[in-house]
């Protein structure tokens, strides 16, 4: 965590701001699935197994 240090007006400084980074790719979930309620997702060899449950949760297995 970063301090905040006071200038010589007493004024609290913001921390150096940081390069912003870009949010993640959203990706709505009936892409993946399809009309189905499962989707298989690929990574790095392994399969895994994403799931809408029927309290429209999703669950994500290997």
């Amino acid at each position: 965590m970063q301090s905040k240090e006071k200038d010589q007006s007493g004024d609290v400084s913001q921390p150096p701001s940081t390069p912003q980074t870009q949010a993640p790719p959203a990706i709505d979930v009936r892409t993946l699935v399809g009309g189905g309620r499962e989707a298989v997702i690929l990574h790095k060899g392994d399969r895994y197994r994403l799931r809408i449950t029927a309290n429209d949760k999703l669950i994500l297995t290997k």
